[in-house]
């Protein structure tokens, strides 16, 4: 028996790549819209209440919109955008959240795929916390490279368009600069802590791929501990884990020549976790594809979650 799928958004970055995913598989018939209607209310209703699965890979009102024009309730639905992470009546599409939330997502109806830096970031600090090890008014800080299809079509053809040597976008560009990045209310929400970090993105000049950083001061964590004793808590943590690996503490066979390559991970669904530091400082990175773990990997994983089926199918 096959399940019937309809992506609402096939035509942005985050569809296209469920739909190669759901290419691989003879267990998914994926339903299509014509292209003159994609925009048609009633054309995406009839697919939208047609299918058993519906991906929306849209902007927040539009996927608003479409939550609002599928009335059958059997059709479950898996959002990646920002417009319902931390809704109450949707479940947090990161089946590695806790020990509960796999269960959750089996028994939802709705569910919000995380976003590419919440992903990281939510983590390494959900273990931390519910550990007793890092206090929930820490005042965390935290800082996300990513590459420029996280931004989406518009910036892809700003970065792949013509180009000088002296052009800005060579550099690695902070943004965001507000401290209200989309992505903080849910970092907030899904970790536990008293209030959002201090959040510094970059866009780097490269395709896909990031590396989340949060660093961290053993004084003022609620129990002395060592970069061993969190990297022992993190290992523990996701033991057994499908797609989340914590990499041996502080070594250079971890790293490329010294350095880390956010880029390592692409094309996958699985994130890399490091440890690295001593008695007295140490950082924790995580680093995966913006593009897999970090939207539609995430997003094809959540339903095979939520179907009952094998967590890699389509993914490795």
């Amino acid at each position: 028996m096959t399940t019937k799928v309809f992506v609402d958004g096939q035509e942005g970055t985050t569809g296209l790549q469920i739909h190669e995913r759901l290419g691989r598989r003879a267990d998914i018939e994926v339903l299509a819209i014509d292209p003159g209607l994609r925009k048609d209310p009633a054309a995406r209703a009839a697919l939208l209440n047609a299918c058993d699965v519906a991906f929306l890979c849209l902007p927040d009102d539009a996927s608003r919109e479409a939550a609002v024009l599928t009335t059958n309730p059997k059709t479950r639905l898996i959002d990646a955008s920002t417009a319902h992470r931390t809704d109450p009546a949707w479940t947090y599409g990161l089946p590695e959240l806790d020990s509960a939330q796999r269960a959750k997502l089996r028994d939802a109806k709705r569910v919000s795929v995380p976003g590419c830096h919440a992903t990281g970031f939510v983590l390494i600090v959900r273990p931390l916390v519910d550990a007793g090890v890092l206090p929930k008014d820490y005042p965390l800080t935290c800082h996300s490279l990513s590459g420029y299809s996280g931004a989406g079509k518009k910036l892809i053809a700003v970065h792949e368009g013509p180009r000088t040597r002296q052009d800005k976008l060579h550099a690695p560009r902070p943004y965001a600069l507000t401290l209200k990045h989309k992505h903080l209310p849910e970092m907030h929400k899904h970790t536990g802590l008293a209030g959002p970090p201090l959040f510094m993105p970059v866009v780097g000049d490269y395709y896909q791929g990031m590396a989340v950083s949060v660093p961290l001061l053993p004084r003022l964590l609620a129990r002395k501990v060592s970069a061993r004793d969190l990297y022992q808590a993190l290992a523990d943590r996701y033991q057994g884990e499908r797609f989340v690996k914590v990499l041996p503490l502080g070594s250079d066979a971890v790293l490329d020549g010294g350095f880390l390559d956010p880029m390592a991970r692409n094309g996958s669904n699985h994130l890399d976790l490091f440890v690295f530091g001593n008695d007295d400082q140490v950082l924790v990175v995580a680093r995966f594809d913006n593009l897999g773990k970090g939207a539609s990997g995430a997003a094809v994983q959540s339903m095979n979650v939520m179907l009952g089926l094998d967590e890699g199918l389509g993914l490795e």
